[in-house]
C-alpha cells in the first residue's frame, strides 16, 4: 500500500497565497504601516520609487481576514488547474500584468482611493478558466455565461452600489483573463 504524501502541486499559486498571507500578518503586526508602505496602491508622488513598486505589490495586501479568505479560496480552487494546464510562467505573467494594469488604472482614475487585494487576479483566473475547453473557431458557452454573470455583476455593482470594492479592478482582471485565455488556447489548436 502506497503512503499518502502532500505535494507542492502549484508552486506559483501556493507561493502567491503564502505571500498574501505574509503581507496580511505583517500588516497586523505593524498596525497597517506595511500595508500603506507596500501593499496598497494610491496616488503618491511619481518621484517616490515605492509608487512603482506598489503598482505590483498591492495584490498581496488585503483589508482583513475575510477579504483574504475570499480571494484565497478562489485562487486555490482555480489556480492549480490553470497552472497545471498552462504552466507556471503564464500564471506569473497573468498575476504581474493584472497587478500592473489594475494598479496604474487605480492610480490614474481614482486619486482618492487606495487599492489592495488579489480580486483582479481572481477575476482573471475566473475568465481564464472558462477557456480551458476552447477550440479554434469556437466560443465556449461557459465563457459567455461567466462573462455575463461575473462582469455583468461588477458593472451593475460599480454603477449602483457604493462600497469599498474596486469593481473596475475585477473588470480589468476579467478582461486580462479573457485575452490571455483566448491567446493561450489559440496556440494549442
Amino acid at each position: 500500500m502506497r503512503r499518502l504524501r502532500i505535494t507542492f502541486n502549484s508552486p506559483v499559486v501556493l507561493g502567491f497565497i503564502f505571500l498574501c498571507f505574509g503581507a496580511l500578518e505583517l500588516g497586523a503586526i505593524t498596525g497597517g504601516v506595511t500595508d500603506q508602505l507596500l501593499f496598497m496602491t494610491y496616488r503618491s508622488p511619481l518621484t517616490d520609487p515605492l509608487t512603482y513598486i506598489r503598482f505590483f505589490t498591492h495584490v498581496f495586501g488585503h483589508s482583513g481576514w475575510e477579504h483574504y479568505i475570499n480571494n484565497a479560496s478562489y485562487l486555490l480552487l482555480l489556480g492549480p488547474l490553470l497552472e497545471e494546464k498552462y504552466g507556471s510562467k503564464p500564471i506569473i505573467q497573468i498575476i504581474v500584468i493584472t497587478a500592473l494594469f489594475t494598479g496604474v488604472v487605480n492610480y490614474i482614475l481614482f486619486y482618492n482611493v487606495a487599492l489592495c487585494g488579489a480580486s483582479g487576479v481572481v477575476f482573471a483566473f475566473i475568465l481564464l478558466t472558462s477557456f480551458t475547453n476552447f477550440r479554434q473557431g469556437d466560443i465556449p458557452l461557459t465563457f459567455i455565461l461567466v462573462t455575463v454573470l461575473f462582469l455583468g455583476q461588477q458593472i451593475h455593482d460599480g454603477i449602483l452600489i457604493q462600497d469599498d470594492i474596486s469593481n473596475l479592478s475585477h473588470i480589468i482582471g476579467g478582461i486580462i483573463g479573457a485575452i490571455v485565455g483566448y491567446n493561450l488556447n489559440r496556440d494549442y489548436y
